[in-house]
């Protein structure tokens, strides 16, 4: 086989397999629709009200006055439990957070750099969730 009916043949096998995804996709039990698409749950950060940190790689933020948001930090820093911290937001363009990477965040104590920290995942936490949530702990 040649290099010409090599490329053809892989050309083809991409045509074929992508003539029948819909195919698949429609012939798909209900269950397996329901998992390849998980419900977005967006915020707008001009929405967010507050926020706490129970430890150094876990956050929640307060938004809307009644949805708390559980963000998890890929490396997060001990200076986010400490007393008088802030926490920043840089928003470029829209300011909607659906995703880990929508969100800029950084800590500073207000006398100099701000830390960036680093979100991994955000899950919207069910009301029995954040009742779950220490008192001392709730943003």
């Amino acid at each position: 086989m040649n290099v010409k009916s090599m490329i053809r043949a892989g050309l083809l096998t991409t045509a074929l397999l992508a003539a029948s995804a819909p195919a698949l996709a429609a012939n798909a039990p209900d269950d397996a629709k329901a998992v390849a698409k998980p419900a977005r749950t967006c915020f707008y950060l001009s929405d967010w009200d507050g926020w706490s940190a129970p430890d150094r790689d876990t956050l929640y933020l307060k938004v809307r006055n009644r949805d708390v948001y559980q963000v998890e930090l890929s490396h997060g820093t001990s200076q986010l439990t400490s007393p008088g911290v802030h926490l920043v937001s840089v928003v470029r363009g829209i300011d909607q957070v659906c995703h880990p990477m929508d969100l800029d965040l950084r800590v500073s104590d207000g006398f100099g750099f701000a830390m960036p920290i680093m979100a991994k995942s955000i899950t919207k936490l069910s009301a029995d969730q954040v009742a779950a949530i220490p008192k001392k702990d709730r943003p």
